[in-house]
């Protein structure tokens, strides 16, 4: 590994993330690990320099292999100030600041060479930058060795499906294999409303659909996901609360039949776009839009079906369309629409009707672990409303959330 490594060790504090970003923006690199760490563990970890201790309100100790392991340590209340943090990392663990995409990417090749060997390598392939970078290493790591799989679970946006057959299969020449699994995953679903059981649904019908997909080939062993370090933070660490159970970390069942390939676990989603762009990705596929595992079955909100989960689509892509036609596609982080399970009252027609709201969410963030609410114009918030109450079907009203995070997350589930 060509990198330097600090440890900021997860003893329940919530700064853990900003801690390892304030690391690595030294340009050394960081990795959050448990507080119950074993000597094999952290003797396992390549050019591991140092440690940080980041204690939480309850007090949790680091474990004894971590408290005797000889390494330099600082014992920090709260994020440190940056020249405390730059004599800790360069005097007294004398780092080198060689953090960088070029470096990452060349360990993360070797680190998935070493895991893998000679086997072959199935991977969740939606679409979406997490993925597609997964899928950008996997290819430079083992070529023609990685699958690609991608699921039509019904809960993508309009057009999505055909959009990612066409670039990886035709123009990047992807070993992809398409699955129709629309009515399994709303079948699954029916009648299921609480978000974390929708989740964990759609996580369990993942792995069953690339288990079956696996059987159909040979020596498939490993199963790759385009998980990033916001997806493990807000599932729960060992020592930090759950916000919630992301589909590819806790939907994940206990009796998986592959081991994972994770390279970008522990990165922001900012650092994952610039790996893309080092990995010579196009810009429509770096900086495309952010789109939940479990898609827009946690934006058709409550129990899905497939009337409203279709208003949701239809008044996502409306919203989509509008922005960049504003020349907003760039500008503004992450933008689309939700519909609640349940109707207001309204007029269409002179006459009295009883339908959905739809709620646009539009935010700017760095890491996607908090975020501020963008600021649209109001001629076209005014535009994109009368779009959507006169072309999606079943709906009467428009809303806007105000609401930042924290304390509302970017999802509503």
């Amino acid at each position: 590994m060509k990198q330097d490594m600090i440890l900021v060790i997860d003893l329940g504090s919530a700064e853990n993330s900003a801690l390892a970003r304030a690391i690595r923006a030294l340009g050394v690199y960081s990795e959050v690990h448990p507080g119950d760490l074993s000597a094999a563990a952290l003797e396992a970890l390549p050019n591991v320099k140092g440690l940080v201790f980041l204690r939480g309100e309850d007090g949790v100790a680091p474990s004894e292999a971590l408290a005797a392991c000889g390494l330099p340590t600082l014992d920090a209340a709260a994020v440190p100030a940056e020249d405390e943090l730059r004599r800790f990392l360069f005097d007294e663990c004398g780092c080198e600041a060689n953090w960088n995409m070029d470096n990452f990417i060349s360990d993360q090749i070797e680190l998935m060479r070493a895991q893998i060997g000679e086997k072959r390598v199935i991977l969740a392939l939606s679409g979406g930058v997490d993925s597609s970078v997964v899928a950008a290493l996997l290819i430079r790591a083992i070529g023609d060795r990685l699958t690609c799989v991608h699921v039509n679970h019904g809960l993508l946006r309009k057009g999505e499906p055909e959009q990612v057959v066409r670039v990886f299969r035709e123009e990047l020449g992807a070993k992809l294999i398409y699955v129709d699994a629309v009515d399994r995953f709303l079948g699954k679903l029916e009648g299921v409303s609480d978000p974390e059981q929708k989740r964990k649904i759609i996580g369990k019908e993942f792995i069953d659909v690339f288990a079956e997909e696996a059987k159909k080939l040979d020596g498939i062993e490993f199963l790759a996901q385009g998980t990033i370090y916001p997806d493990i933070v807000e599932s729960g660490t060992k020592a930090g609360k759950a916000v919630k159970a992301h589909h590819n970390v806790g939907g994940l069942p206990k009796d998986l039949q592959f081991e994972l390939v994770e390279p970008l676990k522990f990165l922001f989603k900012d650092e994952v776009r610039a790996v893309g762009k080092a990995l010579g990705l196009p810009d429509s596929m770096v900086y495309r839009q952010p789109f939940p595992g479990p898609g827009l079955g946690v934006r058709c909100l409550g129990a899905i079906t497939r009337d409203r989960l279709e208003a949701v689509r239809e008044s996502d892509a409306i919203l989509r369309e509008e922005f960049a036609a504003a020349g907003l596609e760039g500008k503004v982080w992450q933008y689309f629409t939700l519909i609640p399970d349940y109707r207001s009252v309204g007029v269409k027609d002179n006459a009295r009707c009883f339908e959905w709201p739809v709620i646009l969410r539009a935010v700017n963030t760095v890491d996607a672990m908090t975020a501020e609410v963008a600021e649209i114009p109001w001629p076209l918030m005014k535009k994109i409303t009368a779009r959507i109450l006169a072309e999606v079907k079943g709906v009467n009203r428009v809303c806007f959330d105000l609401s930042p995070k924290p304390t509302g997350t970017i999802e509503w589930e």
